[in-house]
């Protein structure tokens, strides 16, 4: 049996140790609770990863994607030797991993790289970033009412993207091993007890039915890639799906799939960098072009871009994958309550 066909018990009495032995090997993210929510961040020396959470207004996409991050400084000063020279900042790509990621997030990674990892360019913020972690899922037992996974190619369970998964088994954890670089951070925490595979894939697959039985929210998405683009662009919903928005871009930066970002100067006095920050196409300046003309002006333009491109657009190019894993945060945190199961049947069934 090869070690990505293991399943390693972990004791709960053995857990806050073994978070330990792993942050002396990775810079280690986890979920914490800030005031009333959980986010995920970097974890610090003497903190432990919160489990207990059902899930994050954010997504973990900040720690492979950070919302600003600099690519480049430079000098204005004319005494400078590198006077306007651009000159890469030094980035920290050693070994990190994500703890407690559920598995939607995870998955949500497999689509966003297809974005930034392709034959004619490849992104070497993303990738470098991704290709240095180690993702550690959580199994979801308790799916918000929102989570439509199951049916969005992905669900409480989901492997996919994963080096483990841990499953929570009265004691403590199952962790199933579903990589070599899960192996290596298992072995580097020293929990190393093997379980019984048979017995505990069993159990596993008992708590993986109970949770996808929780989840009654679902979209069809069968149709969507025989759809005309045209008549889709060109449909007469566009106007009412787009009402009540009000281009806030909560969907957008709470999407764990959303990728679009900005590049911009700041300079203070006579020294500069160039970053990259995220960006929504809710926003009117996002296709502003230098000429003045903005070719999407309208609330409705944008909101329809938003849908055509994660489930008409990316269902085109990608042989029929939505740009969507069904975790339901923006429908939980649009103020306005739009909500995209809506917009994919009203696509699916056009």
């Amino acid at each position: 049996m090869t070690a990505s066909g293991k399943i390693i018990k972990i004791d709960r009495n053995d857990w806050a140790g073994g978070i330990q032995k792993i942050m002396a090997s990775y810079r280690l993210f986890g979920p914490v609770k800030r005031k009333d929510y959980h986010v995920f961040e970097e974890l610090h020396a003497d903190e432990q990863p919160d489990l207990k959470y059902q899930n994050t207004r954010l997504s973990p996409k900040s720690a492979i994607y950070p919302q600003s991050e600099v690519m480049f400084r430079y000098s204005l000063d004319a005494h400078d030797v590198d006077a306007h020279m651009l000159r890469q900042v030094n980035k920290n790509y050693s070994p990190r991993a994500v703890i407690g990621i559920r598995p939607c997030d995870a998955k949500s990674f497999l689509l966003v790289k297809r974005n930034f990892d392709t034959p004619e360019f490849q992104d070497p913020y993303w990738l470098q970033a991704y290709e240095c972690t180690t993702f550690i899922g959580l199994a979801c037992s308790r799916p918000c009412d929102t989570c439509f996974c199951t049916t969005a190619g992905s669900g409480p369970f989901h492997p996919e993207g994963l080096d483990i998964l841990l499953v929570e088994d009265g004691d403590g954890y199952l962790a199933e091993i579903l990589s070599p670089g899960g192996a290596a951070l298992l072995h580097a925490a020293g929990w190393n007890t093997e379980a019984d595979v048979e017995k505990e894939r069993r159990k596993i697959e008992t708590l993986k039915q109970q949770a996808e039985s929780k989840i009654t929210s679902a979209v069809r998405t069968d149709r969507l890639k025989s759809k005309n683009v045209q008549a889709l662009f060109d449909a007469p919903f566009w106007e009412d799906v787009a009402f009540a928005c009000i281009n806030c871009g909560t969907c957008t930066y709470s999407c764990p799939t959303c990728w679009c970002f900005d590049i911009q100067d700041e300079v203070r006095g006579k020294a500069g960098v160039r970053m990259r920050n995220w960006d929504s196409c809710m926003y009117p300046l996002f296709t502003l072009h230098g000429s003045g003309h903005n070719p999407r002006n309208t609330k409705a333009q944008r909101v329809r871009q938003r849908f055509m491109h994660k489930l008409k657009y990316y269902v085109d190019r990608f042989s029929g994958d939505i740009q969507c894993v069904g975790c339901g945060r923006c429908i939980r945190l649009c103020p306005v309550n739009i909500d995209i199961r809506k917009v994919c049947h009203l696509m699916n069934s056009y």
